[in-house]
């Protein structure tokens, strides 16, 4: 595949900016690059627009002239006949201009139009080039208007007619050469061969016998096929296809070529009034851009490249790239030599041609290399650096290089010159950067000559600024906080007479009124003699550590307090509960009646609930069997627990039956208690006549077991305990026999997290079918079963007639 070089254009209309350097060096390497590509996309844009642009100038340039009117009417003349046409305003601006013209551009339409209406002639592939027949006029056109634009900017020439007359037609690459009255050729603008290729062909010496070389020799144009036999070297040859190679004529005499390569066989179109055109827009260009002849190109002087290809370092020749104000708005990478090295791990040939800030974007940081590139151009005065800071692009970025970097200004480039650091250099910019990174800073003090080496690092972290003497050892004590004194002193003590490693941590006080916390580890160095002759160590601020250490601390004091109180919460609730319902109650005892209950508690104390059971003789015989849930866990619950279980149990003493009871309760969960709700079901049972009156809010419903099958009652309708402030609440009647088993609990029997409720109870109808001999063993058996998974309250009464 061709590789397609992106080339700048040496100058830019008004309305386009130019890439300036960034107001910040701290900008990422990301989103300088995101930057840069969108202000090449907006670059493109306003491009097009400006060649539109130019177009519509020149076709409202023609209506004035021709209707004797004002500009501001041909503009609108204009546009009324573009909407009557529905036609876009380039094209037919295009047509306009091409009909007021008798140019090659204008013959050469004219020869397109006729291939395209007569068949055989490739009308398909014309037809394809642009709409309707005004294809040809508008690439032409917005060819010779982005010319215009480029002015004697070869590069940018070659862009824009590729780009917007050649490639339309299937061409891939094209190259625009100067020649020379001895016969050489100068490589002045390509575009679609790619960077590499334009390096090795830049310039081509007499009677090389290329094909543009042929085609000024024979004054014709050459169209070469590119099979497997021999081809006459040129630029990107060897890649296969076909190529035009056509003389460009202007002042009477051949001063250029341009030529244009296809990736398949011959188009078969009827191109060459259009390439004869585009030729002769390139004359217009050349005969102004003054290649000297036998010059290497753009006037690099063949002995300044071959002093940069020796050169041992990295380095490139730049060159500037101006606007239409002449100032400088980057610089081009024109040549790099073969000792070339990119950070950013990009082949050298994959730079050249490319704007600098395109190329390496950080370097247009406020004060960065870009700044003292443009100096040097400017002052003609050499720079030399052993500590630039280099930034370069990445993904990931790499980091950032202290480099040295090499200006030198040869005619109107510029020589850039770096050595990246290498083994041992490297290393310590890596150990350098590892000190900044943790706040570590080290020393060394020599105690015979009282030499004391410090780290850059340490100096900061002393607050002190560069070239400020170090503080010796023995000074320590006067820079600490007092309380810290006696700490430092025994250390000294430590290092300085007993000759043993040591650390200590204490608070600094800088001159700058700043308290850090520091950590010093020395470690003596002695003589074969045992002399102490120096000292060596590092400081570490460890102010960050200090301070997450005292909020941790504090984190932790307020935690054990919290639980601690969540803990005594926990166990009031627990002696609550038990105080008001112990787990094994006495039965009651009433003639014919046999009840059973239990009461399992929550394994742990923060999952103390308002589960709550009763069964209580009434004074007129009959029972009352209530089991209930009150929502939530702790202290409040328990409370709301015994609000509601002491009321219901005077209520009963009136005689109300249980669908009244649980109506004057939800009085109570709203009135009398804190946004309590709750689950009950209440049950009246007449031992004499074996019946119960039951209702229910919203409770799981009771299960009866008879003849050794276990089916649960269907609750009559009732909403929740505390849900709204009037409620009322159904009953249903059922009769028991002898023998059979009425139960009656809370879902933390049978509450489960990875099954339905139904699946739950369905396990509970199985596990309560079983023979019943003793009715205490038989509630100790459902229990045991382990329906539930969840640490919950249980409550669980059993009634049996007998």
């Amino acid at each position: 595949m061709v590789e397609q070089q992106r080339e700048p254009t040496r100058q830019r209309p008004p309305s386009e900016p130019a890439v300036r350097p960034a107001r910040h060096g701290e900008a990422g390497a990301a989103g300088l690059a995101v930057t840069v590509d969108r202000l090449s996309t907006e670059i493109r844009a306003l491009r097009e627009e400006s060649e539109a642009r130019v177009l519509v100038d020149l076709a409202e340039g023609v209506l004035v002239e021709r209707l004797n009117c004002a500009p501001a009417e041909a503009a609108r003349q204009l546009q009324r006949l573009a909407s009557d046409a529905r036609m876009a305003l380039p094209e037919l601006a295009a047509d306009i201009v091409n009909q007021a013209a008798s140019d090659a551009i204008a013959g050469a339409v004219a020869e397109a139009r006729a291939a395209q209406a007569t068949p055989g002639t490739g009308q398909t592939a014309e037809g394809a080039a642009g709409p309707r027949d005004g294809g040809a006029a508008l690439r032409l056109r917005t060819a010779e208007a982005a010319a215009v634009l480029a002015g004697d900017d070869t590069r940018a020439l070659a862009r824009a007619l590729l780009d917007r007359a050649l490639r339309p037609l299937g061409a891939t690459a094209a190259a625009v050469w100067s020649a020379a009255p001895d016969g050489s050729l100068t490589l002045v603008g390509e575009a679609g061969f790619g960077p590499a290729e334009a390096a090795r062909w830049r310039y081509v010496p007499p009677g090389l016998g290329t094909p543009a070389q042929q085609a000024i020799t024979e004054d014709r144009t050459l169209w070469i096929t590119e099979s497997g036999d021999a081809l006459p070297p040129t630029i990107g040859g060897g890649s296969g296809g076909t190529r035009a190679v056509v003389p460009a004529q202007g002042g009477g005499q051949r001063v250029g070529v341009l030529e244009v390569h296809w990736p398949g066989p011959h188009p078969g179109l009827a191109l060459q009034r259009q390439l004869d055109a585009l030729a002769q827009l390139c004359a217009l260009s050349l005969s102004d851009h003054g290649v000297e002849s036998g010059s290497p190109p753009d006037g690099v002087a063949a002995w300044l490249v071959g002093l940069l290809d020796g050169l041992l370092d990295s380095a490139a020749l730049l060159r500037p790239l101006r606007d239409r104000d002449g100032r400088i708005t980057d610089f081009m990478i024109e040549h790099t030599n073969g000792r070339f090295t990119d950070p950013a791990g990009r082949p050298p040939g994959s730079l050249t041609g490319l704007p600098l800030l395109e190329a390496y974007p950080l370097f247009a940081a406020e004060g960065g290399l870009f700044e003292r590139i443009k100096r040097v151009h400017s002052t003609g005065a050499p720079y030399r650096s052993r500590s630039t800071v280099l930034k370069f692009p990445g993904n990931p970025a790499p980091p950032p290089v202290v480099a040295d970097v090499g200006l030198a200004r040869f005619g109107d480039v510029v020589l850039l010159s770096w050595r990246l650091p290498e083994g041992d250099a490297r290393l310590a910019d890596l150990l350098k950067h590892a000190q900044r990174v943790s706040q570590i800073g080290a020393f060394e003090e020599n105690l015979t000559t009282g030499e004391i080496t410090w780290t850059e690092q340490l100096s900061t972290l002393y607050g002190l600024s560069p070239g400020a003497a170090p503080v010796p050892l023995h000074q320590l004590s006067g820079h600490v906080h007092p309380d810290d004194t006696g700490a430092v002193e025994r250390f000294l003590r430590t290092v300085l007479h007993q000759r043993e490693e040591s650390a200590v941590t204490f608070r600094l006080r800088r001159a700058d009124g700043v308290v850090r916390h520091l950590r010093v580890v020395a470690e003596p160095l002695c003589d074969a003699s045992g002399l102490l002759v120096a000292v060596r160590g590092a400081y570490q601020d460890v102010s960050p550590h200090h301070w997450t250490e005292v909020a941790l601390a504090a984190t932790r004091d307020r935690l054990a307090g919290a639980e601690q109180q969540a803990a005594e919460r926990h166990r009031l609730a627990r002696q609550l509960q038990r105080a008001i319902m112990p787990p094994t109650a006495h039965p009651v005892y009433r003639p014919g009646l046999r009840v059973a209950v239990r009461y399992r508690p929550a394994e742990e104390d923060q999952r103390v609930g308002g589960d709550w059971y009763d069964a209580v003789a009434l004074p007129d015989g009959r029972v009352l069997l209530t089991v209930g849930d009150i929502a939530g866990h702790g202290i409040a619950a328990a409370t709301g627990m015994v609000v509601l279980r002491n009321a219901l149990r005077g209520l009963a003493i009136t005689g109300a039956g249980p669908g009244r009871l649980l109506s004057w309760l939800n009085s109570v969960a709203c009135c009398l208690t804190e946004q309590v709700t709750a689950t009950v079901v209440c049950g009246l049972f007449d031992p004499a006549a074996r019946t119960l009156r039951w209702a229910n809010a919203g409770h799981v419903p009771p299960v009866l077991v008879s003849r050794g099958k276990a089916e649960a009652l269907t609750p009559p309708d009732g909403v929740l305990l505390g849900a709204v402030d009037v409620a009322s609440y159904e009953e249903t009647r059922q009769e028991l026999q002898r023998q059979d088993i009425l139960l009656m609990y809370t879902d933390g029997l049978i509450e489960r997290r990875d099954s339905s409720m139904d699946q739950a109870l369905g396990q509970l109808l199985a596990a309560a079918s079983r023979p019943v001999d003793d009715l205490e063993d038989y509630l100790d058996h459902l229990l045991s079963c382990d329906i539930a998974d969840t640490d919950d309250d249980t409550c669980l009464i059993a009634v049996q007639p007998t």
